[in-house]
C-alpha cells in the first residue's frame, strides 16, 4: 500500500472504533436539527455526528456525545451538505482564490471548481499553477478544470500563450486540477470542423489523455443540437458539462443525450429560469441539472450570497427545496465522481451548511472538514491574506497608443458599417448595420443610435494589432471605459463616445499594468488596477473590491450615463468568440458562426 492509502485506512479504523468503542467519543454532533437527506429528497429530525474532519453518522447519536464533544443545538434548523459551485471564474471576480473564498464560505459553499483559462490565456501553464498553489494553502475543497487549448480560436484571436495537449501532462497530474475545463475550441462545431480541424484531433489528444488519468471534462456547447452536439459530445469523450444552454428547447436535449447542464445565474448571465422549465414544465428527471455561477461580482456575493442565493432563486422558480438542494450538492458531486462531499453519510467529509429559513436559504452556520468555520454570515476562522509572485505580474506588454492608432476610417460623407449588438445578461450577441456620419476621414460614433466605437488592443507583446468595429445597446452617454479584462485573451478593449477619450482610457490602462479606467473630458473618472495578470488584485481584499466596484459602476453611471449594468462585466464579454454571432478581437470583428474575419466598414 501507498502512504496515501495507508493513511485512509487508518483513518477509517479509527472512525469505526468510535462508533463501537463505548469509550470513544464524537468530536461534534448538531443535534436535533431537520436533516436534508439529498440522497432520498427527504427532510426527517435527525443528529449529525462529526469526529475530526469527517460525519460519523446521521441519526440518533446521543450514545456518541462524552464529555469533551462539543454539542450544537440546531433544533427548528436544517442540515444539509455544503454548496458545491461547479463552474466558476475567480477572474470575474477580480479576486484571488483566498478573498473569493472570504466571501462564499460564510454562505455555505464549501467547494469551488475554478476554471482558471483567463490567467492560462494571458500567462500560460504558470499562470494556472500559481492559482493551484494558492488553492491548496485554503481549508475550503478548491479543484480546478484547466484549458486544453489557448487561444480559443487561434487565427482569430492572440493570446499571451499557447497552451495545447503537450501541456496536459504537467497540468492535468496535480492533485488539485480535477481535469479539463470548458472545451470551446469545439463550441462552433460546423466553422471548426470546415476551417480548422487540427483543432479537433490536439482536443480529442487532450481528452483522451484526461480521461487514460481518470480525469474529467467539462464541453461547451452553446445553441447546439442535433449533429453537432452530438459531434461536441463524443469530441467530449461522452460524459460531459455544458453551462452555455440558454433555452428550454437546449435543456431538453441535452438533458436527454446525458450531458450535466450547468445552470447559470451569474451576476451578468442568468439563464437558470428557462432552462428549469424542462423540469418544471415537461417533468425531465434533474440528476444531472446542476446550479452554477460562472461569473460573479464581488458586491453581489456580499448583498445576496453565493450557491444559497442561487438556491433560492431555483426555490422560487417552483423546485422543491431539497431538489434544489441537490442541484448544488449530490448532483455535481455525481458529475466529477467526488466520493466525500456533496452528501452527509457516514466517513464523508463533514462539509456542513445549517440553515435557518430554507425557502430563503439564510444560512446560520458552516463547518469546513467538521470545524465551525463561519456563523451569522461571519468567518470565524482566519485566512490571512495572500500575494502572488512577481512572475504573474506586470502583464501588459503594449505601448501607449494615439488618436490615429484607434480611429475608424473611411472614405465619403458616409460610412455603412457593422456593429455588434449588446444583449444584456447574456454571452451572446446580434448583428446590425448602420450609417454613420465620416468627418476628415474618420468614422464617427452616433450617441443617437447608440453606436460606439469599440476596439482591442493587443497587449501581450505578440501581434501589435488592434481590432476595429462599432456596439450598439452600450448606452453610454459620454466618456469611455477600457479594461485589460476581455474574455478570452485579456487584450484591451475600449468604447466610447469620443476617440480621445477612448486613447486616454486605453494608456490608463497600460499606466496601471492592467485594470479598469473611464475617462470623460479628457479626465479620470474612476479606474482600478488590477496587478495579478490584468485580472485580479492581491492588493484589495474581497470587501475593498465589493466597495470599488460599486463606486466605479455607480461613476459609470452618473458621470458617463451608463444605462446597462454590470458595464464592465458586459463588455469584457463582447469580445468572447466562442459565443455568437459577432465580437470583436485583436483581429478585428468575428463573424463566429462563420469562424472568420470581416471588415467593419462596408
Amino acid at each position: 500500500m501507498e502512504a496515501r492509502e495507508i493513511k485512509e485506512a487508518i483513518q477509517r479504523r479509527k472512525l469505526i472504533d468510535v462508533l463501537l468503542d463505548k469509550n470513544q467519543f464524537a468530536d461534534l454532533v448538531l443535534k436535533d436539527g431537520f436533516f436534508i437527506n439529498v440522497i432520498t429528497r427527504e427532510i426527517y429530525q435527525a443528529d449529525v455526528a462529526v469526529k475530526g474532519d469527517h460525519v460519523l453518522m446521521v441519526g440518533d447519536a446521543k450514545d456518541l456525545i462524552g464529555p469533551a464533544t462539543k454539542v450544537e443545538d440546531v433544533r427548528g434548523k436544517f442540515i444539509c451538505p455544503g454548496f458545491i459551485d461547479s463552474h466558476m471564474h475567480f477572474e470575474s471576480a477580480m479576486l484571488t482564490v483566498t478573498e473569493f473564498s472570504r466571501l462564499s464560505i460564510p454562505t455555505g459553499t464549501t467547494t469551488l471548481i475554478g476554471d482558471p483559462h483567463e490567467i492560462g490565456n494571458v500567462l500560460g501553464v504558470n499562470g494556472m499553477l500559481e492559482m493551484v498553489k494558492e488553492a491548496k494553502t485554503l481549508p475550503n475543497k478548491v479543484k480546478f478544470t484547466v484549458p486544453c487549448a489557448v487561444p480559443d480560436a487561434p487565427g482569430l484571436e492572440t493570446s499571451g500563450y499557447d497552451v495545447n495537449s503537450n501541456h496536459m501532462k504537467e497540468l492535468l497530474n496535480d492533485p488539485y486540477v480535477q481535469g479539463i475545463g470548458e472545451i470551446q475550441s469545439f463550441s462552433n462545431v460546423k466553422p471548426v470542423y470546415q476551417n480548422a480541424p487540427h483543432l479537433i484531433d490536439d482536443l480529442v489528444a487532450a481528452v483522451t489523455y484526461a480521461e487514460s488519468i481518470g480525469k474529467t471534462v467539462e464541453g461547451n456547447a452553446p445553441g447546439l443540437f442535433g449533429k453537432e452536439l452530438a459531434a461536441h459530445i463524443i469530441s467530449g469523450g461522452t460524459h460531459v458539462s455544458c453551462h452555455e444552454t440558454t433555452t428550454k428547447e437546449e435543456m431538453v436535449e441535452k438533458l436527454r443525450y446525458g450531458v450535466s447542464v450547468f445552470m447559470r445565474e451569474g451576476s451578468s448571465q442568468r439563464n437558470m429560469a428557462e432552462c428549469i422549465r424542462a423540469i418544471t414544465e415537461d417533468g425531465l428527471d434533474s440528476r444531472r441539472a446542476i446550479l452554477v455561477s460562472d461569473d460573479m461580482v464581488p458586491e453581489d456575493l456580499i448583498k445576496y450570497g453565493h450557491m444559497n442565493d442561487i438556491v433560492r432563486r431555483t426555490i422560487a422558480q417552483g423546485i422543491d427545496p431539497v431538489e434544489a438542494i441537490q442541484m448544488a450538492t449530490i448532483n455535481p458531486a455525481a458529475h466529477f465522481g467526488f466520493k466525500d462531499v456533496g452528501v452527509l453519510a457516514p466517513g464523508k467529509k463533514a462539509d456542513i451548511a445549517v440553515i435557518s429559513d430554507l425557502e430563503n436559504m439564510v444560512i446560520d452556520q458552516v463547518y469546513l472538514n467538521g470545524k465551525k468555520s463561519a456563523e451569522k454570515g461571519k468567518l470565524t476562522i482566519d485566512l490571512g491574506r495572500y500575494t502572488y509572485p512577481d512572475s504573474v505580474k506586470n502583464s501588459v506588454k503594449c505601448k501607449p497608443v494615439t488618436k490615429n492608432d484607434l480611429v475608424i476610417k473611411a472614405n465619403g460623407r458616409k460610412a455603412r458599417v457593422r456593429a455588434i449588438e449588446a444583449i444584456p445578461d447574456q454571452n451572446l450577441t446580434g448583428a446590425r448595420e448602420f450609417e454613420l456620419n465620416v468627418a476628415d476621414g474618420i468614422v464617427q460614433p452616433c450617441l443617437q443610435q447608440d453606436v460606439l466605437p469599440m476596439l482591442v488592443i493587443e497587449r501581450h507583446g505578440r501581434s501589435g494589432k488592434i481590432g476595429k468595429t462599432f456596439i450598439h445597446g452600450f448606452k453610454l452617454g459620454s466618456g469611455a471605459i477600457a479594461e485589460s479584462v476581455a474574455h478570452d485573451t485579456h487584450n484591451i478593449i475600449v468604447s466610447g463616445t469620443n476617440y480621445e477619450d477612448m486613447v486616454t482610457a486605453v494608456n490608463r490602462v497600460i499606466a496601471m499594468g492592467g485594470g479598469i479606467a473611464m475617462i470623460k473630458d479628457g479626465k479620470v473618472v474612476g479606474d482600478m488596477e488590477l496587478n495579478v495578470g490584468g485580472l485580479i488584485t492581491d492588493q484589495l481584499s474581497g470587501q475593498e473590491v465589493a466597495e470599488k466596484i460599486a463606486e466605479l459602476t455607480k461613476q459609470a453611471e452618473v458621470e458617463l450615463e451608463c444605462g446597462i449594468h454590470v458595464p464592465f462585466m458586459h463588455l469584457s464579454f463582447w469580445s468572447l468568440v466562442t459565443s455568437p454571432k459577432w465580437k470583436i478581437t485583436d483581429m478585428g470583428l468575428i463573424d463566429v458562426d462563420k469562424f472568420e474575419i470581416i471588415p467593419t466598414v462596408i
